[in-house]
């Protein structure tokens, strides 16, 4: 039987493959043996799914959402004694921002003139500016944004989110990852680590290919050969359950295989935009050179959401602007501004971001100070993230930098608080939300995390 089983998983049949690749699993927990059934959460939830709009390389919060006056008045200066304290590199200069900061919706809070489209949705958006966190350098940062540590291998919260509460559709994967970095971490940025591997994200790598997802149909068989062979495989891996009650991991793989053959027809469908209006294409900025790639991310994040997806991770690169910073940090807003406001507005029309969470965030900010006058540096003592939907008060600006936007000085929230306040908005108490390995309780937060309550209606 062992052999027969080794040749059947040899026919590369695509949902063997697929399952044992984007959703394989080494336990199986949950009622039934079924890790990715739907379970309640620790209390009743303001969230049922989050989006997360990952701006990976680092954006200039000054010359976004963080308005900075000081830095028009001290513009060219030396930060001097009036950031004293702050741990300011000696020989830079503080450099204002190129961009005006309205005052946008009936809030008023300021938003810099690079997001226009983002802006007529100021009234929903709750901006932290008072974030940081604690290694200036981007793989450290990256992976302890996604996973809360940089000095160990641990799961990603997308990866968390999904093992306390499941899916809401089983015949897709609960935790999606739209064109993840492939450096900086890679799959660790949405891998399970001691989890089960169930429970890590299905990484979509090409949002134009017409197979998004590797292996997603057969070369050779029919759906129904394929759902023969597949009762063939299962029927041994039954028997080899039976023979071995107390491993777990067999039961895992039958769940595994059976959602690899439901992916197949229901993945694809789901990614189809070919049946969505002119009009919403168009919201989203899909068919614009600028704004399609990003566009089609959102609008698929959108139909994910929609489809019952509990965490939807989105990457947009190339934000790390030590040069050129007026023409790239431009570039880099334009391709993102419409598409995200697209997002924001297709929610809100379909009743959805009442219980969607979005979150915009990179790994840190950028230096107020420069050294070169068309540039900013790394800096991850103060940077802003917004967040909206959810629960989650809008047109508010929560914590502060200092007067120059270099050090978070008030209402401090530091990745661990993110991570806190995202799972309390989905119902998770941070603290009871623990996975048993090595012989202790680990959890997302470690020892640390506040939820930011005020921020919460």
């Amino acid at each position: 039987m062992y052999s027969r089983r080794r040749a059947l998983l040899s026919t590369g049949c695509g949902f063997g493959y697929l399952a044992f690749t984007a959703m394989a699993t080494e336990a199986a927990v949950g009622a039934e043996g079924k890790p990715l059934l739907s379970r309640e959460p620790h209390f009743t939830p303001k969230a049922k799914r989050v989006i997360f709009l990952c701006m990976r390389g680092g954006p200039s919060h000054v010359d976004t959402f963080d308005y900075k006056p000081e830095l028009e008045k001290f513009d060219g200066k030396s930060p001097g004694s009036a950031a004293a304290g702050l741990n300011v590199q000696k020989g830079r200069k503080l450099k204002k921002s190129n961009w005006k900061f309205p005052r946008r919706g009936e809030s008023g809070i300021p938003i810099s003139t690079l997001y226009p489209h983002l802006a007529r949705h100021a009234d929903d958006l709750c901006l932290l500016n008072g974030s940081y966190t604690d290694i200036p350098n981007h793989p450290q940062a990256l992976v302890q944004l996604h996973t809360g540590s940089f000095q160990f291998v641990r799961p990603s919260v997308g990866a968390w989110v999904l093992y306390g509460l499941g899916t809401e559709n089983q015949d897709l994967p609960g935790f999606i990852t739209i064109k993840p970095p492939e450096r900086l971490g890679g799959a660790q940025n949405y891998g399970s680590a001691f989890l089960p591997a169930v429970y890590q994200g299905t990484a979509i790598k090409d949002v134009k290919s017409a197979a998004p997802i590797g292996n997603m149909k057969h070369p050779g068989l029919s759906a129904s050969m394929q759902r023969k062979q597949l009762d063939l495989l299962q029927a041994m891996n039954r028997d080899a359950a039976q023979s071995n009650p107390h491993n777990s991991e067999l039961e895992g793989v039958i769940e595994s295989y059976e959602l690899g053959y439901r992916m197949q027809s229901a993945v694809p469908q789901v990614l189809d935009l070919s049946g969505e209006s002119a009009e919403t294409l168009s919201s989203y900025g899909i068919g614009k050179s600028k704004t399609d790639e990003f566009g089609r991310q959102c609008l698929m994040a959108r139909r994910l959401a929609e489809s019952g997806v509990r965490f939807i991770e989105l990457t947009h690169e190339g934000w790390d602007q030590h040069n050129n910073l007026n023409a790239r940090l431009t570039s880099n807003c334009q391709a993102t501004d419409l598409p995200i406001a697209g997002l924001i507005a297709d929610l809100k029309q379909r009743d959805m971001l009442k219980d969607t969470l979005v979150i915009w965030s990179g790994e840190f900010g950028r230096t107020p100070a420069v050294r070169r006058n068309d540039g900013r540096d790394h800096n991850a003592t103060g940077y802003t993230v917004w967040m909206c939907g959810a629960g989650v008060k809008g047109g508010l600006r929560y914590g502060a930098t200092d007067d120059f936007g270099i050090a978070a000085v008030k209402n401090r929230m530091h990745v661990h608080d993110l991570h806190a306040t995202t799972l309390h908005l989905l119902g998770l108490d941070h603290e009871r939300l623990t996975y048993r390995y090595a012989g202790r309780d680990f959890r997302l937060t470690d020892v640390h995390g506040r939820v930011a309550s005020d921020i919460i209606s």
